[in-house]
């Protein structure tokens, strides 16, 4: 009777070790469908990954664009008032010759300009008025070159028109003679 327990316990312990055979032989082959998956998900992760550094790219330049709009909304608005500040300045200029008779209008005309200057300003727009610095094209127009012995050679010499600039973008280019070399 042990010789037959013995036999049956034999027989019951080798299928599992046929089981765990077969396991074993199974994780070392090579599974082309696993390869393949495995991939496959990698690839996705990349595209996913790369679709979302675009979208962040997306958003933050529709946010660029959305500052600079604010930023530059005012740049035709700007451009239609030089005018009007060129011609106060103008008879501010011409008005300082006049009589005492006159002298409260030309004060008045002054605190104009002067209060429309400080309007611009709170807007950011700035003032370029070049006497007597360098010429820089990125901010100035020559209109003319004058032979002058008493400054630098490519220095401004007279300002036709002042130039302007808001929020660090030129508006219009100041108008200048230059000093010739």
């Amino acid at each position: 009777m042990s010789q037959q327990i013995h036999k049956e316990f034999e027989n019951i312990t080798e299928p599992e070790n046929t089981a765990n055979d077969e396991s074993e032989t199974l994780e070392k082959q090579d599974h082309p469908e696993t390869e393949d998956a495995s991939s496959e998900l990698m690839e996705v992760k990349d595209k996913l990954l790369r679709i979302q550094a675009e979208m962040q790219n997306v958003r933050r330049r529709a946010q660029r664009d959305l500052e600079n709009a604010h930023k530059f909304a005012l740049d035709k608005f700007v451009s239609a008032l030089l005018p009007v500040v060129d011609n106060l300045d103008r008879a501010v200029d011409i008005i300082d010759e006049v009589d005492e008779a006159q002298r409260p209008v030309a004060d008045g005309l002054k605190l104009t300009l002067k209060s429309f200057l400080d309007v611009l300003t709170q807007f950011h727009v700035e003032q370029v008025d070049p006497s007597g610095v360098p010429f820089d094209a990125e901010l100035h127009q020559a209109v003319s070159t004058v032979q002058n012995s008493e400054v630098e050679p490519n220095t401004v010499i007279d300002v036709y028109q002042k130039g302007y600039v808001l929020n660090g973008r030129l508006v219009r280019p100041a108008m200048v003679t230059v000093a010739k070399v």
